[in-house]
């Protein structure tokens, strides 16, 4: 079937194709009665228009850039998909890159999004340090809005969860089991999120009185393997700490499964914690207890911060932490 043209319209709404483009646009005042009749011959006939090119007389693309660390760790997965359905509602498309984390091929990605003319740019950075130059040369070409993690010295909105509060919920719940020593297991100290929890446990376990001996926390990638791996360390080094409270859910998970494989019973011989609550959570052996981080809401934030740096007259930027709450679990010696 020929695709349809704004003449076809015309002619079919006997108006001129100049009278269709100014009732479909909104560009120049037409009669409400002559825009009623466009509009209606362009659904009879099916037309669409030309979205883009009506973006571009606006300055605009309607199309926001977003770059997160991986696609392949559900947390980010779920977040990607809260911002794509926040955008939907506010009539824009989502341009995914994955940085994979390396602070190289994000610094590409951010260059490739800014040539592509995306009206913003959500992202997740990859390294505290060595994704600062990338991050704060994008922000100066086009709004920009940090989520989840963030690198300083740039001046953009951020949104995430209080990573702080989120240790303090952890923190308390063990104490009321019983708990006295705790490891920490986590990703290098390599971005906010990981530097912050792990502050945040020192911070809480002192004013609990749950030791946490340096030699137990255990610094190496959001994966399952390193958990596995992590547990084997705390297994071969007895003994074994009360708890282990991991930086994120694929490390728990790891840690679980290495516990069962060297007869180490969860909750019974010690505790173990996630963080993100992943839908792999609810599902290990035993369920898993972690920090929920409201997904939907962070990016339904990022997507308000990205629409109000659009705006005129833009203020100065935020910084919102929201609030994390704990989804208590067998893992920990409690059911749902």
């Amino acid at each position: 079937m020929p695709r349809v043209t704004i003449r076809d319209v015309a002619r079919h709404a006997r108006v001129s194709t100049a009278t269709v483009s100014r009732a479909l646009s909104g560009a120049r005042p037409v009669s409400p009665e002559v825009v009623a009749q466009v509009r209606r011959s362009a659904e009879e006939l099916g037309y669409s228009g030309n979205g883009i090119a009506s973006a571009l007389r606006r300055s605009r693309t309607d199309t926001v850039g977003m770059v997160v660390p991986s696609i392949a760790n559900p947390f980010f997965t779920a977040l990607v998909e809260s911002a794509e359905h926040a955008l939907q509602e506010a009539g824009q498309q989502l341009f995914l890159c994955s940085s994979r984390s390396d602070p190289g091929l994000e610094a590409q990605r951010l260059r490739t999004l800014v040539a592509r003319q995306v009206d913003g740019i959500v992202i997740s950075p990859v390294h505290g340090t060595e994704s600062t130059a990338a991050v704060a040369w994008a922000a100066g070409r086009l709004p920009l809005v940090q989520v989840d993690r963030y690198v300083t010295g740039v001046d953009s909105h951020w949104v995430g969860v209080d990573d702080d509060a989120a240790l303090g919920l952890i923190a308390d719940h063990l104490a009321g089991q019983g708990v006295r020593t705790a490891a920490f297991v986590s990703s290098r100290l390599t971005n906010s999120s990981t530097e912050l929890r792990l502050s945040g446990l020192r911070r809480h376990s002192a004013r609990l009185g749950i030791a946490v001996d340096e030699r137990q926390i255990l610094l190496g990638e959001y994966s399952i393997a390193w958990g596995r791996e992590a547990a084997a360390l705390l297994v071969e080094h007895r003994p074994l700490p009360d708890a282990v409270i991991c930086a994120d859910d694929l490390i728990a998970l790891g840690v679980l499964e290495g516990c069962a494989a060297a007869g180490i019973d969860v909750p019974g011989d010690v505790l173990v914690t996630g963080f993100d609550d992943i839908p792999f959570s609810a599902l290990s052996a035993p369920p898993l207890t972690t920090v929920h981080q409201p997904q939907e809401q962070i990016a339904a934030e990022a997507v308000r911060l990205l629409q109000r740096a659009l705006g005129p007259g833009e203020g100065p930027h935020e910084r919102i932490a929201l609030a994390p709450s704990l989804v208590v679990r067998a893992s920990t010696g409690r059911g749902d």
